[in-house]
């Protein structure tokens, strides 16, 4: 599938002519062809391979979690679609990232990287596992290691001085949101945590799973009828008992994804098939406009929208992503716990259909892909909003392979779900080849690296993206639907 894209860029520069994403939905050479043509316009706005530029970076205004977050949905483009045209320079990224002690927390990032931001690099390491994405050569970092290492870190950060435990959202103190416990750095735990005890078979790493599940709901961070809060206050005698309920998709994916993950493991425990029940039927409720069940329990078509904010027209930049990681997420939901897939399967079809209807634009800056294949933010029009990036294109890349996972919905045997025939993710005894390393992450007597006296300069660009991302809570709080 190489030279797609590049095959109609050149065309498009000698016929002046738009080009368009067109989807049909059962037809897998169609939504391959779409998710390359959104695929080439995404990495155009990756310059890390760039003479003079630092690989694995994404230039401003996007942060480092959010690179990571796009080298993951590549690793799992690859997988879904057999396109390898990105795979090198994935590669290079996810390696140059790793930083001297093999963890995701490079020396050009740790001081102001959070718990989330090196989650999400070692989630696209943990796809890359589970997937059989190549490996490195044998004297780099390799996937699963690199995973393990920062479950061992999560491990050691584990705070039990405050609220019985859970991580805090920021790993050093002079960062903007060390007082703060984050259902998405949870999150990122649990959800690797659960992937490691499927992968390997340790029960280590599902005992952890079930800790931190069960924190979340205890602190009240999941609630009985399983909306997923963003989270809550350790600062002076708080103890998280200030909680913000504000919602978002990625918490509601990553929670979704984990359960189902210990659903599969378990071999359909009961209690973990209610938590998958209940979180997808509450991800349905909050994020997908215009679904509905029907008598015999399958979703109608619905649009996902990010409730906190879209409609004002208030996401960030960061939040202009979090679409596409539930789309991913719902995805391998229906592959874990295959009964899903009549739910989850028009869900994303019906995003999907509306997210390749958004991918129309052909702004006159900002977007650097096939003129007319400019992806925007919101799926419930009917074409381009105005509104391009990072996230937004991603956002769309994800719901439109996820449709290649879960298909028409119909139950299928030999791993697959919903009619998708996609893999299920490998394990150690099912094929997986990535090497692990239990002790990683465990090579000093401090997972936290010592660094220089903070200086002003890095207080502000510390706390620039914590601050920001406050901020927009407290707005985007306006918009909840208690």
């Amino acid at each position: 599938m190489k030279g797609l894209p590049f095959f109609a860029g050149s065309l498009c520069v000698f016929a002046h002519t738009a080009w368009t994403v067109e989807l049909v939905l059962d037809d897998a050479a169609s939504v391959k062809a779409a998710a390359s043509t959104v695929a080439f316009g995404l990495m155009k706005y990756y310059t890390g391979n760039r003479t003079g530029d630092v690989p694995g970076n994404l230039p401003a205004p996007y942060f480092w979690w959010e690179a990571g977050a796009m080298f993951g949905t590549m690793i799992d483009y690859w997988f879904i679609t057999g396109d390898s045209t990105y795979n090198d320079v994935t590669t290079q990224a996810m390696l140059h990232q790793v930083g001297d002690s093999i963890d995701f927390m490079p020396t050009n990032q740790t001081r102001t990287e959070g718990n989330d931001d090196q989650g999400f690099w070692a989630m696209a390491a943990m796809s890359a596992a589970e997937n059989n994405y190549p490996n490195p050569p044998k004297d780099q970092p390799q996937w699963l290691a690199l995973t393990q290492a920062v479950f061992n870190e999560y491990v050691s950060r584990w705070d039990t001085a405050t609220c019985n435990g859970g991580l805090r959202w920021q790993i050093f103190t002079f960062n903007n949101g060390f007082n703060y416990k984050n259902s998405i750095s949870n999150g990122c735990f649990f959800n690797i945590a659960a992937r490691l005890a499927r992968y390997t078979g340790n029960s280590t790493y599902a005992d952890w799973a079930e800790k931190i599940y069960d924190w979340e709901t205890a602190v009240g961070l999941i609630t009985p009828d399983f909306r997923v809060y963003d989270g809550a206050s350790v600062a002076g005698n708080d103890n998280c008992t200030k909680v913000d309920r504000i919602q978002w998709t990625y918490n509601a994916g990553i929670y979704l994804h984990g359960a189902s993950v210990m659903y599969n493991l378990t071999g359909g425990d009961d209690k973990w098939r209610a938590r998958v029940d209940g979180l997808l039927a509450q991800t349905q409720a909050a994020f997908f406009a215009n679904s509905s069940i029907t008598k015999g329990g399958s979703a109608s078509g619905g649009v996902m929208f990010e409730r906190a904010c879209e409609s004002a027209g208030l996401c960030d930049t960061d939040q202009q992503s979090f679409k596409g990681y539930l789309a991913r997420w719902m995805a391998r939901t229906a592959q874990m716990a295959p009964y899903v897939a009549p739910t989850v399967a028009p869900l994303l079809r019906a995003s999907a259909t509306g997210a390749a209807k958004a991918c129309s634009g052909s702004p006159s800056a900002g977007f650097a892909g096939l003129p007319g294949t400019a992806c925007g933010f919101r799926w419930t029009g009917d074409g381009f909003d105005g509104s391009v990036g990072v996230g937004q294109q991603m956002n769309a890349l994800s719901a439109i392979v996820s449709t290649l996972v879960v298909g028409d919905g119909s139950p299928v045997t030999g791993g697959g779900a919903g009619g998708g025939g996609v893999r299920a993710p490998v394990t150690a005894n099912t094929g997986g080849t990535s090497v692990g390393n239990a002790n990683a992450g465990m090579q000093t007597n401090s997972p936290i690296p010592q660094l220089p006296p903070i200086t002003i300069k890095d207080r502000v660009a510390a706390g620039f993206l914590t601050t920001a991302i406050l901020f927009s809570v407290v707005g985007g709080g306006v918009f909840v639907i208690k």
